[in-house]
Parts: structure tokens; sequence; C-alpha cells
């Protein structure tokens, strides 16, 4: 990944252009203490695809620049207090990083970090069409389209907002076919779409169809794998 640190504290600079260059999958394109300067860098350049970013900047903010980016890459914010925390994620920053950062929570963030970065990549192949037997016909579906699907022995159920879909396809199966980024499995007999999730409760979670919440169970054993795979700001 290509970054970049935007930071007006020569120290914070450096400490994280060190840490930086003892990962293998970072590349630091470049240290700004102007925030300005940084974001005509960026508009020339679409390869970029992390911030590190100090939140006090003169002249223009972390959260006025991050507004002023029509596609921001992902953002790490480093400020020296917890006070813009609640706000921060808010714009869908990655991570919090409180100064002076250590080498271990820095390794947690970009780990984090590497995790976004992998399903955006793979997001966009929830895009596929396939196509489904109905009846006599063949129907085009987006795998984007796709709310829940459930086991029904050796069949699944394909539902989304407007209808449902059985087809001859194990669990297994189908979810070797979905893209990870998009679908998750959180039950030895449901697989979900991530963008529908509305609630996860203790034993359950609710997916919204088409304005009506639906709840689905959430095993065990998948509950650990749900919540990693998704962003969750905790106190």
């Amino acid at each position: 990944m290509n970054c970049i640190i935007i930071d007006d504290d020569k120290l914070s600079c450096n400490v994280l252009g060190e840490f930086v260059k003892k990962f293998s999958t970072l590349t630091l394109i470049g240290l700004y203490s102007d925030s300005i300067e940084a974001r005509n860098i960026i508009t020339k350049r679409h390869d970029i695809d992390l911030i590190f970013l100090d939140i006090e900047m003169p002249e223009m903010d972390g959260f006025e620049f991050i507004v002023s980016l029509d596609n921001p890459p992902n953002i790490i914010i480093v400020s020296s207090g917890e006070n813009y925390a609640a706000r921060a994620f808010d714009f869908n920053v990655v991570d919090y990083l409180v100064k002076p950062v250590s080498y271990a929570r820095f390794c947690k963030a970009i780990d984090k970090t590497m995790r976004y970065y992998s399903r955006k990549e793979v997001a966009s192949s929830g895009d596929k069409e396939i196509f489904i037997k109905k009846g006599s016909s063949l129907v085009k579906l987006k795998l984007n389209d796709i709310i829940f699907i459930e086991a029904l022995e050796n069949y699944v159920t394909l539902t989304t907002n407007d209808d449902k879909y059985t087809i001859h396809f194990t669990m297994k199966a189908i979810e070797d076919y979905l893209p990870p980024g998009v679908f998750i499995r959180v039950h030895r007999s449901y697989i979900i779409n991530k963008s529908n999730i509305q609630t996860i409760k203790e034993n359950s979670l609710d997916l919204n169809i088409g304005g009506i919440i639906k709840s689905i169970p959430v095993g065990k054993s998948f509950r650990d794998s749900l919540l990693n795979d998704i962003n969750v700001m905790a106190r």
C-alpha cells in the first residue's frame, strides 16, 4: 500500500515514517506538514492507498481535508488526544491513534487497514451477475442483490428484496463462490450480505429486507469472525 503522512508535528512524522519502513507491505510516498500541499498531491496521483492524518492542522484541519476529497483512501487518524475520536469515525476512518504512538499499536492499526484494503479490492466482485433457473426461464441476478442465503438440505434459498430463488447447491459450494468482501457465513444454515446488517445481538442479527427487518441466528462459532470482519467502534 502506498501511503503518505500529513502532520505538522515533525517528531510524529519521523516516528511514523520509521514505523512505515518496517512494513514490507507499505511504501512511504511522502511526508507533509501542510494539508493543502498534501491535497494537491493526492488530486494529481491516484495510487495513494493510505493516509496517516493529524486533525489539528493549520489552514485546513483533518476533517476539512477528508471532506475536500471526492474519494478519500483509507485514513488512519493520528492525534494528540482522544477528544476527536467519536467524530472521526463518522468520517469512516479505519483507525484512530493517540500520540505518542507505540509500534505495537501501529502494527494493530496496519493489520486492520490491510483487512479493509483487501475487502475493498474484492468488494467490486459483488457486481458479478449469475443466471438462476426459475421455472422454464433463466433469471439474471446480481450477487449484490442477494440479502441472505439459507440452507435447505441439498438446496439453498437465495433471498433478495423482491424474490426468492431455490437452487441445487450446498452451503459450502455457494460460500466458496461468493465474494468474501460482500458475504459472510454467520450460522451453519445462513450466509448474509454484510451491507444489509442493521443490528447485531448476542445470538442473532437483523437484516433489512425491503424495509422489513428479518432476524437471522448467529452461531457461537461464527460470532467472533463476524465481529472481526466488520468495523466495530467500542468504548
